[in-house]
């Protein structure tokens, strides 16, 4: 991203009806003072427009540097597949039948 942290921070900014925006950092291998500060601005201007800023699958250094910084209390870190399962409504309650009625969430 050196050098072009202009175009993401253009890129979110455009987005005036976005709720969420989720970051697949998969492919960023590293990360330095100028991407953590984009990132830290992103996330101020998402909470002052109520939009929810997610961060996903961070390699191990760019997890190691949020960490270090103390930023992974301040962002929503997580995996890829978690946020395609809330996104997409995967994750639904099973449901049983007992007595002819249904109940919701009922595990195996």
């Amino acid at each position: 991203m050196r050098g072009q942290e202009s175009t993401l921070r253009n890129a979110v900014l455009s987005q005036k009806l976005a709720r969420v925006f989720v970051f697949d950092l998969s492919e960023v291998e590293a990360i330095d003072a100028g991407g953590l500060t984009l990132l830290v601005a992103l996330r101020r201007w998402t909470e002052e427009n109520r939009v929810h800023l997610k961060l996903v699958n961070p390699c191990p250094f760019v997890y190691d540097m949020l960490t270090r910084t103390h930023l992974d209390c301040v962002f929503d870190v997580s995996s890829l597949h978690s946020v395609i399962s809330v996104l997409g409504g995967c994750e639904k309650p099973r449901l049983h039948a007992r007595n002819g009625m249904s109940q919701g969430a009922i595990a195996d």
